[in-house]
């Protein structure tokens, strides 16, 4: 979340910067959380007079005893015990707002990036790199990756279907190990520089609050009410959360972690949409790649972070483009934001397959994640930044169908060739 101090420094600021994501909604949100923490400055102010005045009369009670005069201790008392219950009713009343306050906090969006494109929607992006792409496309190209993967005999839907319901997918035989060697190709290209963790699938309420996902899109997480846990929608989720509530030297920063997991998402906002294949789906495999670091660090590791996205995607020789994401179209945790898109002629679609964010510091003071600098007194909060650094669904999607060849079998990209078991070629089962 942001800093609520920002609201009494420069609310102004605040205004102009959440004006430009283009939805007022979040303006009127702005404005009561702004009240609330007027009126919680305000409870604060009248409990502590409240219990100044208590401890007066506390002392005016002690010194009346030892002069003898019970009837004015007496008297004294009761004022005390009046005062008391009008301070417990003013903490009552300031945990109710706070809490008001709190729950506000964490539906504003963080503020953006000065350099953050304008824009309305996604229509508005623009195309920062690219798009690199071949002079034409042959018409054994242009043919749906499901299609080509169900001639194949390495996706299997139905099945899926049967055992999981609908928006689930299988991959099988080479399309199985094509998924696994995408996520391995990921791993191996980023060790040189990030801690590979496998961290755990289900996650707490706090840890899914922590990045954001929470409490405004509990409609797309999957729920296990009986333990309050959560299916990670990606492995952003646990790695923002490894350092929560702790306090890193500088020295220790940045800190740079990269995992494979399953992530899981209900889609509950995109019924009928990409219903068909890999393009979206309630379950799927991915590499992220995130760093906590300094706010000073974060400007470089933006780039770091989306060039090691981009060097993965062009290293698969896939046609691609970069976009950076326009403050309309910006996500409630986002800084900044930019992600590469794979073209699929056979959708005929532009497909997002990777999505590189700085979060600043909404994330990490969500998570009270601090940092200690070196020979000065007190603490900062941590910047935080992630990277899909390879989501496989659309990318498989776009190797089935850019790698159609004429026979209609599907040629492996020399990149995943050692991870292929021998393969080169997938053809018909």
């Amino acid at each position: 979340m942001i800093d609520v101090r920002l609201l009494r420094t420069d609310p102004d600021g605040v205004r102009a910067s959440l004006t430009r994501r283009h939805a007022p909604e979040i303006l009127s949100q702005l404005d009561r959380a702004i009240e609330a923490d007027v009126s919680v400055r305000s409870i604060q102010a009248k409990r502590d007079a409240l219990r100044a005045e208590v401890n007066e009369v506390s002392k005016q009670v002690a010194s009346k005893r030892r002069e003898g005069d019970a009837a004015g201790a007496e008297a004294l008392q009761a004022q005390s015990r009046s005062l008391g219950e009008q301070e417990k009713v003013l903490a009552d009343e300031l945990d109710v707002v706070q809490g008001e306050l709190h729950e506000l906090m964490l539906r504003i969006p963080n503020v953006l990036h000065p350099d953050a494109p304008d824009g309305v929607s996604d229509e508005d992006n623009p195309i920062i790199k690219g798009p690199f792409l071949p002079a034409e496309f042959a018409d054994h190209q242009r043919v749906p990756h499901w299609e080509t993967a169900a001639a194949l005999g390495i996706l299997d839907g139905e099945r899926a279907t049967k055992i999981s319901g609908a928006m689930f997918n299988m991959q099988r035989g080479a399309g199985a190990t094509l998924s696994r060697a995408l996520c391995q190709y990921a791993l191996d290209s980023n060790a040189d520089a990030f801690e590979e963790i496998r961290p755990p699938s289900l996650v707490t309420t706090a840890t899914l609050t922590a990045t954001g996902q929470l409490p405004k899109f509990a409609d797309d997480a999957y729920a296990i009410e009986r333990d309050d846990l959560w299916c990670i929608p990606t492995a952003e989720v646990p790695l923002t959360s490894l350092y929560a509530g702790e306090v890193l030297d500088d020295a220790q920063l940045p800190i740079r972690m990269m995992a494979y997991s399953p992530c899981y998402r209900r889609e509950a906002g995109s019924a009928g949409r990409d219903t068909r294949g890999m393009l979206r789906v309630h379950e799927f495999d991915k590499v992220e790649i995130l760093a906590v670091s300094t706010p000073d660090q974060a400007p470089a590791l933006l780039t770091e972070l989306r060039d090691r996205a981009e060097k993965l995607i062009s290293g698969l020789e896939l046609p691609y483009r970069i976009i950076e994401i326009c403050t309309g179209d910006l996500g409630q945790s986002h800084h900044r934001s930019f992600d590469i898109e794979v073209y699929a002629p056979g959708c005929d679609k532009w497909l997002e397959v990777s999505s590189v964010s700085w979060f600043s510091d909404y994330q990490a003071r969500r998570a009270d994640i601090r940092f200690r600098t070196t020979g000065e007194k007190g603490t900062h909060v941590a910047n935080t930044l992630n990277g899909s650094a390879l989501a496989v669904p659309r990318v498989w999607a776009a190797i089935l169908e850019n790698y159609r060849l004429a026979d209609g079998s599907v040629a492996i990209p020399t990149v995943l060739l050692p991870y292929m078991r021998g393969a080169t070629v997938i053809k018909p089962r």
